[in-house]
C-alpha cells in the first residue's frame, strides 16, 4: 500500500515539474535572448568607431525620443487589439452567432494578406498622418490572433464543466466571467503575445506616415549606407519586442487559474 502511495507522490511530482518546466521555460529563453542582444548591442556601441554621419542617426537624445514612441504606438495598438477583440470574440462564440465568427476571421485573414506597409498607406489616405492613424492600423493588422485565439480559447472550455455552473444557478454572464473566461486565459494571452510583438515590429514603419519611432534610424542607416546605426536600431525595435513578449508571458504565467 505504503509502495503504491508512493508511486502516486511520485507521478504526481513529475508532472508537476515538467508542468513547471514548460510553463517558465519561456520566462528564460526570452530574457536571456534580450540581455545577449543588449551586451552585443552596447559592445557594438562602444567599440565601434562612428564617423560624423553615424553619429547624427545614433544622436543619443533622437535615440531616446524614437524608442519612447515605439512603445508608445506598441503598446496603446495591443491595447486597442484587446480592447476590440476579446468582446468580439466572446459575442461570436454565443449561440446563434456562427455564421459572423467565420466572416469575422474570412475578413480579417484578407487583411493580414495585405503587406504592412501598404495598410499604413491606406490608414494615412483615409486618416492623415500621425501617431493615431499608425495606432488604428497596428492594431487593425494584429486583430486576428487575438480574436482567434479568443475563439478557440473559448470554445476548447470542457461543455461539462459550464453545464456545472448551468446546475448551480449562475446566469450565462457568471459563467462567462467565472468560468470561460478563466479557463481561455492562457489562449487568449497567448494570442496577444503574438499581436504584441507583431504591433512592435509594424511601429518601425510608423515613420512613413510622421508618427516616429525606430524606423527613423534604420532608415536613415540604410539611405546613408550606415550599417552600424542599421544593427543598432533593429536590435532596439527586438529588445523592445522582447520586453513585450516577456510581459505577455508573465501574464499568461500568473492570469492562469491553479490547477490548469
Amino acid at each position: 500500500m505504503s509502495t503504491a502511495i508512493a508511486e502516486v507522490a511520485t507521478d504526481e511530482s513529475t508532472r508537476t515539474r515538467r508542468k513547471w518546466n514548460a510553463a517558465n521555460l519561456d520566462l528564460i529563453i526570452t530574457p536571456t535572448l534580450a540581455l545577449v542582444l543588449l551586451v552585443l548591442a552596447v559592445f557594438v556601441w562602444q567599440y565601434t568607431e562612428f564617423d560624423s554621419t553615424t553619429e547624427r542617426i545614433l544622436e543619443p537624445a533622437s535615440l531616446a525620443r524614437q524608442m519612447r514612441q515605439q512603445i508608445t504606438l506598441s503598446f496603446w495598438s495591443t491595447l486597442l487589439v484587446v480592447s476590440v477583440a476579446v468582446p468580439l470574440g466572446i459575442l461570436v462564440t454565443r449561440r446563434g452567432a456562427p455564421k459572423l465568427k467565420d466572416a469575422l476571421v474570412t475578413v480579417l485573414g484578407l487583411g493580414q494578406a495585405v503587406p504592412a506597409y501598404g495598410l499604413i498607406v491606406l490608414f494615412f489616405v483615409w486618416l492623415g498622418q500621425g501617431a493615431t492613424t499608425a495606432v488604428i492600423a497596428l492594431a487593425t493588422f494584429a486583430l486576428l490572433p487575438v480574436l482567434r485565439n479568443t475563439i478557440v480559447g473559448l470554445q476548447q472550455v470542457d461543455s461539462s464543466v459550464i453545464e456545472a455552473g448551468k446546475g448551480m444557478g449562475m446566469t450565462a454572464l457568471q459563467r462567462l466571467r467565472k468560468i470561460e473566461l478563466p479557463l481561455a486565459v492562457p489562449v487568449i494571452v497567448a494570442g496577444v503575445r503574438t499581436a504584441a510583438v507583431i504591433n512592435v515590429g509594424m511601429a518601425a514603419l510608423a515613420f512613413l506616415i510622421g508618427a516616429g519611432g525606430l524606423g527613423e534610424t534604420i532608415n536613415a542607416g540604410l539611405k546613408l549606407n550606415r550599417p552600424t546605426a542599421i544593427f543598432i536600431g533593429a536590435a532596439l525595435v527586438a529588445l523592445v519586442a522582447l520586453a513585450f513578449d516577456t510581459a505577455g508571458a508573465l501574464a499568461q504565467r500568473y492570469l492562469r487559474p491553479r490547477g490548469v
